[in-house]
């Protein structure tokens, strides 16, 4: 399977570690996108100001899950942070000027243990910016 490489427009930005795990796990750039729009379960990522988001792919045979991890920046003043709350400023100060840095996606066998999610006010500012 050839994938192409994700090209850079004005709502997603690709890293090249998220090129070569979609090249390892054989993910289409088609399928990041879903994932992110349309996620079974959003998570507070690893790393800092990031959100992973998981779609299961189960078949008869396979049961997994992949996970894409992204961030949200704004093209203007970067990445802030919120002095009252310490949480991302994106997440209380929305807008059209972001966009979704894609870090990393990863298969993982079976059933992943959940975690914290996300609080559904927050989850409700990052859907507005995805759709």
């Amino acid at each position: 399977m050839l994938i192409k490489k994700p090209k850079n427009d004005s709502r997603y930005s690709w890293t090249n570690h998220v090129f070569l795990k979609m090249m390892q796990y054989r993910i289409s750039e088609s399928l990041i996108r879903r994932i992110i729009r349309f996620p079974d379960r959003v998570e507070e990522g690893i790393a800092e100001n990031t959100v992973a988001v998981m779609r299961r792919t189960d078949s008869e045979k396979k049961k997994e899950e992949i996970w894409v991890m992204y961030c949200l920046v704004n093209h203007s003043h970067g990445l802030k942070r919120n002095s009252l709350t310490k949480k991302p400023a994106f997440f209380s100060h929305l807008s059209r000027g972001n966009k979704i840095v894609v870090i990393t996606a990863w298969r993982y066998p079976g059933k992943s243990p959940k975690r914290d999610p996300i609080p559904a006010e927050i989850m409700e500012e990052i859907k507005n910016v995805i759709f």
